[in-house]
């Protein structure tokens, strides 16, 4: 009788436990997620600040002076990171920082089930907020970021973190920048070149990883499209001067297509010539060109280059001709599947991204088509 009732007791007090433990996790968990609903929040009232200079009873009159010079301030870090930029990243986080959007994200996976881990981020520094997502799954799945950031992008991360602290005050032991060798980590995301990318997998090959690599987009044109179509290619092709993953650096092209057209739709994205670290990039490659004798055609902020390789440099699109759609298909969605983001066409392809939307990732498309949190709550 004694040992029937020491046996109910100890069940009793397991299933407590057990309750005890989920509850703490789903709290965490929606205390986090509150956090970045109110950094969505502040990034929808830094637009409209920054677009109407005006924050005149705002709680976060503070926040947003400091963040206003933050963002003046990163383009002398990076000459690339322009305030257009920037905002035009922020007002994309803006969007998907909602209850809504990140609820319906997470509810694809079991939260529940992660085993609580450090991971270490090893951020780019290409593109404004290019680590933003990595370190967004990492803390919503409750882990712990130990993240070291790109010389080219030191400046906005930090501060964000800071105001996520300020609003959460026990993400302040999950969040830890650092300079010096990482150290005491579980996991791994690392993000760079095919070149960084031997020595992450070397140097990280004992510790569960994911290791990005070069990848890019390409755009397929069937002669069809429209002038709203072809001009809104254009924001896939110069957003952020054409340095993401995301951005579009090569054509498909049916043979005999006239680029009139194209050059026409475009012309809109002129002013680009008038950033100096495009423009010497233009004048570069243009030289480069000019004397190997390349065929290159040229608007006076775009050349276009006829290449069988996907990465083109900066100020040029390369583009190749296609006999099938069928054939060509195939190679972009089988055989050289591992080395595009997004393709962007109408009505050819499943996986397709509408024109003008590759810099408007949503919250379930990962960075080389893996699915980070699947990772770390498997991790």
């Amino acid at each position: 009788m004694f040992l029937t009732y020491f046996v109910a007791v100890y069940i009793l007090l397991q299933s407590y436990r057990q309750i005890i433990f989920f509850t703490n996790i789903m709290t965490n968990h929606t205390l986090r997620l509150q956090a970045f609903v109110k950094l969505g929040e502040f990034f929808e009232e830094f637009c409209e600040y920054t677009n109407n200079n005006s924050n005149i009873g705002s709680k976060n009159e503070e926040w947003l002076t400091q963040f206003a010079e933050l963002v003046a301030a990163a383009k002398h870090h990076n000459g690339w990171f322009t305030q257009e930029n920037i905002l035009f990243a922020i007002e994309n986080w803006q969007k998907l920082l909602t209850k809504k959007q990140l609820e319906n994200w997470l509810n694809r996976y079991n939260v529940n089930l992660n085993k609580e881990k450090t991971v270490a981020l090893i951020m780019a520094g290409n593109i404004p907020f290019v680590g933003f997502h990595d370190f967004l799954a990492v803390l919503l799945t409750g882990n712990k970021a130990l993240i070291k950031l790109s010389s080219n992008d030191k400046v906005l991360l930090p501060f964000i973190s800071k105001y996520l602290i300020h609003q959460e005050p026990s993400l302040s032991n999950q969040i830890v920048f650092t300079e010096g060798k990482l150290e005491g980590f579980d996991a791994v995301i690392a993000t760079g070149s095919d070149n960084t990318a031997r020595y992450f997998e070397h140097y990280f090959s004992k510790k569960p990883h994911i290791i990005r690599k070069n990848r890019n987009s390409v755009a397929i044109l069937t002669g069809k499209e429209t002038n709203e179509q072809l001009e809104a290619l254009g924001e896939d092709i110069f957003r952020y001067y054409g340095l993401g993953c995301r951005s579009v650096s090569k054509l498909f092209v049916p043979k005999g297509y006239k680029f009139d057209p194209f050059f026409e739709a475009i012309y809109k994205y002129n002013p680009i010539i008038n950033q100096a670290k495009y423009a010497n990039n233009y004048d570069y490659n243009k030289a480069v060109y000019l004397m190997s004798e390349f065929k290159i055609l040229e608007n006076g902020f775009l050349m276009l280059k006829k290449d069988e390789q996907y990465a083109s440099p900066i100020a040029t699109l390369f583009y190749e001709s296609y006999d099938s759609l069928e054939v060509l298909t195939q190679k972009l969605t089988v055989t050289d599947k591992e080395k595009l983001q997004c393709i962007v066409s109408h009505k050819i392809i499943d996986a397709e991204i509408s024109f003008g939307e590759t810099q408007k990732p949503k919250l379930h498309e990962y960075a080389d088509n893996v699915d980070t949190v699947d990772f770390l709550l498997k991790t």
